[in-house]
């Protein structure tokens, strides 16, 4: 399956700090423009290939929540999950790639767009609120692997200070 939308950013730290940021569903929220976070559904408790979360998304005054199942987890590597309604109809894939640079890593955001119609035309603009998806999803990608790199850089910061004093 081919990604819908797929952007790039270089991210001068280390890799296992940025795997950590994007793996944690709870604490997405802090980067992105409409996922408000969410929680792991027992037995999990972090990510694992076929975990189970339950997410929100905001937009202004709507809400809305999800059921993720994490479909690929490769530590440092790639972190893959598909988003449903409550109903259990799937919306999404989202993934999320990590690759070892010379001054860090890089981390590739990818969207597929799944899910029929139906979905698409009625009810995701409905209950979102957002006619064009996967134009505003272009901007969210962009401003959560923004928010990422700048959120990871300067933790990498702070330790590598604390390392040399």
């Amino acid at each position: 399956m081919e990604p819908s939308i797929s952007r790039s950013v270089e991210i001068t730290a280390p890799v296992a700090a940025v795997w950590a940021l994007v793996t944690d569903l709870p604490g997405m929220g802090r980067f992105s423009p409409e996922n408000a976070g969410g929680h792991w559904v027992p037995p999990a408790a972090g990510p694992s290939a076929g975990a189970r979360f339950r997410g929100t998304n905001r937009n202004g005054d709507r809400e809305w929540r999800t059921r993720v199942r994490v479909v690929a987890c490769e530590p440092g590597r790639r972190f893959t999950f598909d988003v449903r309604t409550p109903f259990g109809v799937r919306v999404s894939r989202w993934s999320y790639e990590l690759a070892p640079t010379a001054d860090g890593c890089l981390l590739t955001e990818h969207w597929y767009r799944v899910g029929n119609w139906f979905i698409r035309r009625v009810m995701g603009p409905k209950v979102t609120g957002r006619a064009d998806r996967p134009g505003f999803n272009t901007h969210s990608i962009e401003h959560t692997l923004r928010a990422v790199k700048q959120h990871a850089e300067q933790q990498d910061a702070v330790l590598r200070r604390g390392v040399t004093r």
